[in-house]
């Protein structure tokens, strides 16, 4: 499918002389390992087959990427691609094109139709996703095995006793609850999903768009964390509102930690540390949840320098399924397309096999709200303040009924 929309493509730009100049991020930890080797890859096969066409890639940290482009938009130079993590700013200010305006109606198709969903602003997809990701539950089997369990939990009281089975055998972080403010919104969606249940429920958002974040139901989910597990000395010595992920993902890798949520990275961080590991689903609370938690990056097209033709063509060669495979298994990440999805699902090789637990999850998965221009005010109160909601003396619900008066500020005057 991937390779009919290149070759659809090809030949169509209609002009020469033409240099697009994308802004990408980074997704190596090491110049060894740089997203600049993955597009100096796919830029000189596209120009190979399109003389007339040059492409400047710039990589930046993660850190660095967003701010990067929003400095360019601001100064009159967009680029003509960004590859950064949020789009709906830039579509609701009109400076992007819709993804219909550039792709092959092949192309279009092949995206996993969650994710294009979430691509969308106002009814209208501009946001393109490239590369997505799920969370599961990872457990040690080592500690898991010193303490008597014999097999994962599947309830969030079985995952409680597992927990105290695990504390009682000294283990420092019988399940580590990372809610400080480096990617709290993560922590927090994923306990809000896997308590909602398979007959419904909320996340941040309803299923129109409206923020929901202080429902019975998620405030009943923070009162459990806040008085069967951190109440019960289950999640560690350190606050869960001072533990950043990457701090619980260290702690995991070194055998301190009984169980954790993570995404694909972890696997490789653990493995090189010799952690005997396992992966399930998340569990609910009283079974399997609704829906797991998603993770997209998107990429988007300014209009400002007015090379629809060219980007066009460029994308669809960036989304037939070679590539699309080659991104994913370098840096562990889901594809985003339903042809790349259904080869790694069918592949045993080393790299997809590890991701299959994650994949499995992608077609349910509930993404953020990244189609409201509303969410980065949002996101950032979760990750400042949510750590309170299960401190000792925290009131859970008061602290979610802040956040609902956030977001309902927010959204109320991003639609202004």
């Amino acid at each position: 499918m991937g390779m009919t929309a290149l070759l659809g493509g090809c030949g169509s730009t209609g002009s020469s002389g033409v240099t697009l100049r994308l802004v990408a991020a980074d997704y190596g930890d090491s110049p060894k390992n740089s997203s600049k080797k993955y597009w100096d890859s796919v830029v000189q096969a596209y120009e190979a087959q399109h003389s007339g066409v040059k492409v400047e890639v710039s990589v930046y940290s993660w850190n660095d990427v967003d701010a990067k482009v929003k400095e360019m938009v601001a100064d009159g130079h967009a680029p003509d691609l960004a590859q950064i993590g949020a789009y709906a700013d830039y579509a609701a200010a009109g400076k992007l094109y819709p993804a219909s305006d550039l792709l092959t109606i092949r192309t279009q198709a092949d995206f996993l139709s969650q994710l294009s969903d979430a691509g969308q602003w106002n009814h209208t997809q501009y946001g393109i996703p490239f590369g997505a990701s799920t969370r599961v539950l990872f457990y040690n089997k080592t500690l898991f095995a010193k303490a008597g369990i014999t097999t994962p939990p599947t309830t969030w009281d079985e995952l409680a006793s597992d927990a105290k089975a695990l504390k009682d055998k000294g283990v420092k972080y019988p399940v580590a609850l990372p809610l400080g403010p480096e990617e709290a919104q993560a922590e927090t969606m994923q306990w809000l999903l896997s308590g909602a249940g398979s007959d419904g429920g909320n996340g941040y958002t309803d299923d129109v768009g409206t923020y929901t974040i202080d429902s019975a139901q998620n405030v009943d989910t923070f009162t459990w964390l806040k008085d069967d597990l951190v109440g019960k000395g289950l999640t560690g010595p350190v606050a869960p509102g001072r533990l950043n992920r990457a701090d619980a993902f260290a702690a995991f890798a070194n055998g301190q930690v009984g169980m954790l949520n993570g995404h694909p990275t972890l696997i490789q961080q653990a493995q090189q540390k010799g952690v005997q590991f396992g992966m399930v689903p998340m569990p609910g609370r009283t079974g399997t949840p609704r829906a797991a938690m998603g993770v997209a990056d998107w990429m988007m097209a300014f209009k400002q320098n007015g090379h629809r033709d060219q980007v066009g063509d460029f994308l669809n060669f960036v989304y037939s399924e070679k590539n699309v495979l080659a991104f994913s298994r370098d840096y562990g990440l889901l594809p985003v397309t339903g042809s790349a999805s259904t080869a790694m699902s069918a592949s045993d090789a080393a790299p997809d096999k590890a991701l299959h637990p994650f994949l499995d999850q992608l077609p349910t998965s509930e993404l953020y709200p990244v189609g409201k221009t509303s969410w980065a005010a949002v996101a950032a109160a979760v990750k400042q303040n949510i750590g309170q909601a299960v401190a000792p003396g925290g009131d859970p619900s008061g602290v979610l009924t802040r956040l609902q008066a956030t977001a309902t500020a927010a959204d109320s005057s991003a639609k202004n």
